[in-house]
């Protein structure tokens, strides 16, 4: 279980003044050897991301060849001070992401390794503004997405698994956590299901799949609607990418506080560690490559769609 964890990392993070120098300093503390920490500014103010990997017993940090998972905490940010005090519910993803990682350390230290290694990346911003958006509001972030999937979508990721608070909507009517299906250069591709197993396993209830549009899966500033942020590193890589959504059975604004969940948010993170586990072992497949070649040799490239289209940026 993560609950140590999550109370931990809610601790240190629910606080005005948090940054990433502090989580940093946290991480080392729990015996992460590689974190790496960069800010980012914008026209609204600035954030904080964090890049933590714990290589594995197999991993390619040590010049092994065993696949390589990024956890993705995907967020505007964890707080939006001064309209707001406390910790926001659209702070739940970079929570999730974080307590995996103090988790994995954890096992380390009690000398439980994984095969692959883990790369979680998010970012510590206490003050991010806010947005209109329907049904309920959105935070804002103090840098856009671009900047979001240049500092947390990288080359060296064979599967991405992005944690992303996903209330704010009429689309998923569950409490809890829902997974995506797998979104690969512009398709989505059937869920998957060895994720559907493990879901399964962590929760011991049936799996909550959400519903996705092909609106959701392009690039954020082409004018259309989203569902959120939470598939938009499949924008910036040809890695599979599946969105791990922190739900609610009522629509809740990204900016309201007091609304953080341990319980969901702590499954959530305990899936993502299964995950881990099973796909630095190859035994945990996102998607089948076969048919995604096939679909490829049928009906072309789907990539345009990662991008900004017709007369686009």
């Amino acid at each position: 279980m993560l609950i140590k964890q999550v109370i931990d990392v809610y601790d240190l993070i629910d606080r005005s003044d948090i940054d990433g120098a502090k989580v940093s300093s946290y991480f080392e503390s729990l015996g992460a050897k590689y974190i790496d920490v960069t800010k980012f500014s914008g026209e609204k103010g600035s954030t904080d991301f964090i890049k933590i990997i714990i290589p594995g017993k197999k991993g390619k940090h040590g010049g092994g060849s065993a696949p390589t998972l990024g956890i993705l905490g995907r967020l505007g940010g964890i707080g939006a001070r001064p309209e707001m005090i406390g910790f926001v519910s659209d702070g739940d993803g970079a929570l999730s992401a974080l307590a995996v990682a103090a988790k994995l350390l954890d096992m380390q230290a009690k000398g439980d390794f994984l095969d692959g290694d883990v790369i979680i990346c998010t970012h510590i911003c206490p003050d991010a503004p806010t947005q209109p958006h329907d049904p309920v509001p959105f935070m804002g972030s103090p840098v856009d997405m671009a900047t979001v999937n240049e500092a947390e979508v990288s080359g060296d990721l064979d599967a991405i698994l992005s944690i992303d608070t996903t209330k704010g909507n009429r689309i998923i009517n569950v409490s809890g956590f829902a997974i995506s299906p797998t979104v690969k250069e512009g398709y989505i591709l059937r869920i998957s299901n060895d994720l559907l197993t493990i879901m399964q396993d962590v929760t011991g209830g049936l799996p909550n799949v959400f519903a996705l549009t092909t609106q959701d899966i392009t690039p954020y500033g082409n004018d259309l609607y989203h569902l959120n942020s939470i598939l938009q590193p499949a924008t910036a890589t040809d890695a599979p990418v599946v969105g791990v959504a922190i739900t609610t059975q009522t629509a809740v604004p990204g900016c309201a506080t007091g609304a953080s969940h341990f319980v969901h948010i702590e499954a959530a993170s305990r899936f993502a560690v299964e995950v881990a586990k099973y796909f630095g072992q190859n035994k945990c497949r996102f998607y089948d490559a076969a048919e995604f070649a096939l679909i490829q040799e049928k009906y072309g490239s789907m990539k345009h769609l990662q991008g900004f289209g017709k007369g686009g940026l």
